[in-house]
């Protein structure tokens, strides 16, 4: 079975964003039929997904929201440092100021923990 986190080791963003985009345009084309072995339209590109392509596409797009989200916060930080206030950030996130700022602490906090927890367990083996 396709899963996300065996998709996210195959593809980067870039390629999982361009298979999505495939699929789902052929997806989109195909003719309503429902039966994936109907080979009655001469182009490749209308013919309906198969079980498992309609499976991949699914975890293709839990993929894509993956990977964009990794440098989200970093970039919140970065708009921070380059003058960006907390409505503006949250604009851009089509979300609230309060919003922003929460979940970029919550953030912050999260990787101060994942900072000092090799640094805990280091000192416990001493």
């Amino acid at each position: 079975m396709t899963t996300p986190d065996e998709l996210e080791q195959r593809f980067t963003l870039l390629t999982a964003a361009a298979r999505y985009d495939q699929l789902r345009l052929r997806d989109a084309l195909a003719p309503a039929t429902g039966d994936p072995d109907d080979d009655t339209t001469a182009d490749p590109d209308a013919r309906p997904l198969s079980r498992e392509e309609a499976l991949e596409l699914l975890a293709l797009g839990e993929v894509i929201m993956r990977k964009a989200s990794y440098g989200r916060q970093l970039t919140v930080r970065t708009a921070r440092a380059t003058g960006a206030s907390w409505t503006q950030v949250g604009a851009a996130l089509a979300t609230s100021k309060q919003s922003a700022w929460e979940t970029h602490a919550r953030w912050l906090g999260e990787q101060e923990a994942a900072i000092a927890e090799p640094a805990r367990t280091d000192a416990e083996r001493s």
